[in-house]
């Protein structure tokens, strides 16, 4: 799409915005669903934010049940707007957190808590004995690798593998209130991590490397884990896995029943980053400018929307239209003002200027709508998560 197309479709709108190419959107979600390779899809909820593009994603395949939601709040939420089949992605430890889903438990409704301490399982079972529920829970795995000297992959599970999983599996069986029927396993350093970041070569091929040797010895430790567990008597109904960045790995692991996507619904900046994987960039935001100091420099109003992680400038949003239009290193996004490089003839006061989040989720927090685009129209304005007065974390 070119700038002149959304320029006219977002013509007599009020900046800023977030928008949604359905267009694109759509086409992402059929790919994805493509790559499923027999497999389930479960939809990453906090790479969305906004419930009516999760209601279109479910139906537009089958392949595509549940959601995997990131705080129990936004689980209660969703399960009150009419979703069902929820796992949480994270452990929650209040009360107050807790008792709530429970509430929907006893409406029949499938949400799964996630541990990894012999603690959660305690916890959850006394509350299940209180509310005379039995809780059902799946198991976290750690899918980092540990390599000679270097912790490849993110910190978040106690449960490396199959004997850290035996032994908790152990502490379900000590707790009557408490039920395992899944287990979940993100490798983090695999679906989050870019390969073909520009300019930076050596680093890529070194990514690659560490990718292929770490998907081979996780694919190893998740079927020990599986095994262990079923041997041990529990029956589970879910082994989740993967991102969308490493579908093509996940899904072909034989002990996987389901695998996580989220991001790439939307593909937002980092996904420009990966050699295996080309989505269309369907989701953004629009920024209007409101001074021209240069020539050749526009300040548009607003934009600061960066994204979480370690800082560096991957976490910045990427200008995306009009072409050849960039940031200025020195001052970046602001968060009332930002300036634009831009050599071309587009621009005038007034003119939007259009931008696209690093990571998916997060830019959602910052609006209450999403506009709906479709062949150079709005056709529909949805509210976000924020947009209904909830705000998680």
């Amino acid at each position: 799409m070119t700038y002149t197309y959304y320029r006219d479709t977002l013509k007599g709108r009020q900046f800023p915005l977030a928008y949604v190419d359905l267009d694109l959107f759509d086409a992402n979600v059929q790919k994805l669903a493509g790559m499923a390779q027999g497999k389930r899809i479960r939809i990453a909820s906090k790479s969305v934010r906004v419930p009516a593009l999760l209601e279109r994603i479910l139906k537009l395949s089958d392949v595509f049940q549940g959601l995997m939601c990131y705080s129990p709040r936004e689980a209660v939420f969703l399960s009150q707007q009419g979703f069902d089949d929820l796992l949480m992605g994270y452990p929650c430890w209040n009360g107050q957190d807790i008792l709530p889903i429970v509430q929907e438990l006893k409406k029949g409704k499938s949400i799964i808590f996630m541990v990894d301490r012999p603690e959660h399982i305690a916890h959850l079972d006394r509350i299940g004995k209180d509310q005379g529920s039995r809780i059902p829970v799946c198991m976290d795995l750690d899918m980092s690798s540990d390599l000679p000297g270097l912790h490849f992959g993110v910190w978040r599970s106690s449960v490396f593998g199959e004997k850290e999983a035996v032994a908790l599996g152990k502490v379900v069986q000590q707790h009557p209130n408490v039920e395992l029927m899944a287990v979940m396993g993100y490798e983090a350093q695999i679906a989050g991590l870019g390969d073909n970041v520009p300019g930076q070569a050596a680093m890529n091929f070194i990514v690659k490397l560490l990718k292929n040797r770490s998907v081979k010895e996780i694919a190893k430790r998740r079927k020990a884990v599986v095994d262990a567990l079923t041997k041990m008597g529990f029956k589970l109904r879910i082994v989740n896995g993967g991102g969308t960045g490493s579908m093509d790995t996940t899904c072909a692991e034989e002990a996987v029943t389901e695998v996580t996507v989220g991001s790439g619904f939307f593909s937002p900046g980092l996904f420009d980053n990966y050699s295996h994987l080309k989505l269309m960039p369907a989701a953004g935001y629009a920024i209007e400018v409101v001074r021209q100091p240069k020539p050749d420099i526009y300040t548009c109003l607003g934009g600061g929307y960066v994204a979480s992680g370690e800082i560096g400038k991957l976490k910045q949003p990427k200008v995306f239209l009009p072409e050849g239009a960039a940031l200025i290193a020195q001052e970046g996004v602001g968060e009332v003002q930002t300036p634009i490089r831009y050599s071309g003839s587009e621009l005038q006061l007034g003119s939007p200027v259009l931008l696209r989040h690093s990571k998916a989720g997060e830019l959602c927090e910052h609006f209450n709508t999403v506009l709906l685009i479709s062949k150079g129209k709005v056709v529909d304005e949805v509210r976000t998560n924020r947009g209904f007065g909830e705000v998680f974390l």
